[in-house]
């Protein structure tokens, strides 16, 4: 296939072109896409080095799918001219995931939701962690309300954060001055329980992504979700704790069953061990850990509360996109 990625040069655009890579996925041509800044730019890749192009109708002519990974303006724009090419495009901003003409998919949850639609949007990384767990429990159990807290790496906001936090943590260390740019204050040796704008009702806009994105996976509409999102010191991989009440009776153990056999999940359960999921266990990693695994005290035998990471750079970002291109690639094949 003929891919295109736009921002080739961000953080989930340097992890896509390696991933295809090991994926052997069947690329015969790769093109990518930058701003103007990055125009003329060539970058080493699997394929060989790449010139970086600015996106045009021309530009992108010939090629059979394309990963967006630029901000909600340009996918907004781009996304109907490539579509309207016949070119598949997998959309990673927030531009397209509500509108309810257009799938938004999570592989191990919704795959079936693709269809024939060239346009699939990519949840928001938050989201999708919380997804491949809180689907097989739904199938199992039915959700009553989900409550979440948020524990969100810098590179949820991109490389340019990732650098801030480490050039404020060396700063930090020796004692020099520092001034923040990409966070509301500075990162290092802190955290800060604010991500994105903050709207009318005192939640942020990331807060009610999570709770409508899942709503729409999950297909629960009505389903009460709420998050509180917290910025960490933490160079990659999201965190997030989980409570749920439930329809039928949360038994701990019936429950690590369940997800022991779910698609895109590792239980790491073992308290006596001091054995549960960290940041830095699943940095790299696939799957997304889950464990600490209880009834609730809340919500008694209805209710429990688990905590999952997830490295939300490599599988929830540049990999669920991957995946979403592999489905339609295999139901392709299969007609």
């Amino acid at each position: 296939m003929k891919i295109g990625i736009v921002w080739a040069t961000g953080a989930v655009g340097q992890e896509l072109i390696p991933l295809l890579k090991c994926r052997k996925f069947p690329v015969t041509d790769l093109r990518l896409f930058g701003s103007r800044n990055s125009e003329g730019k060539t970058l080493e890749t699997p394929y060989g080095e790449r010139v970086v192009q600015i996106l045009s109708e021309n530009a992108m002519r010939g090629l059979d799918a394309m990963f967006f990974s630029a901000s909600s303006e340009v996918s907004a724009e781009w996304c109907p001219r490539a579509t309207n090419q016949g070119i598949i495009c997998i959309d990673k901003s927030s531009y397209f995931r509500m509108n309810p003409g257009i799938p938004l998919v999570v592989p191990e949850v919704n795959s079936e939701s693709i269809g024939d639609n060239l346009l699939i949007a990519n949840p928001n990384c938050t989201t999708s962690i919380a997804a491949v767990v809180l689907w097989p429990l739904q199938s199992a159990f039915g959700l009553r309300r989900v409550i979440m807290s948020t524990y969100q790496a810098a590179s949820g906001a991109g490389r340019p954060a990732m650098e801030e936090l480490e050039h404020a943590t060396q700063a930090r260390l020796n004692g020099d001055d520092f001034t923040h740019q990409e966070f509301s204050y500075n990162l290092a040796f802190n955290l800060i329980p604010h991500i994105d704008s903050f709207t009318d009702n005192g939640y942020t806009k990331e807060e009610m992504k999570v709770t409508h994105e899942l709503q729409k996976i999950l297909g629960t509409p009505d389903l009460p979700i709420e998050c509180t999102a917290v910025r960490v010191p933490i160079l990659r991989a999201h965190s997030e704790s989980i409570t749920i009440e439930t329809e039928k009776l949360f038994v701990a153990e019936n429950v690590r069953e369940i997800l022991k056999n779910a698609p895109g999940v590792e239980v790491v359960d073992d308290p006596s061990h001091n054995l549960y999921p960290m940041p830095s266990h699943v940095e790299w990693k696939n799957n997304v850990q889950v464990g600490r695994i209880r009834q609730s005290l809340t919500f008694g035998d209805h209710g429990g509360t688990l905590f999952v990471s997830g490295d939300q750079l490599l599988k929830w970002a540049a990999l669920n996109a991957v995946q979403i291109l592999e489905y339609i690639l295999k139901q392709r094949l299969a007609k």
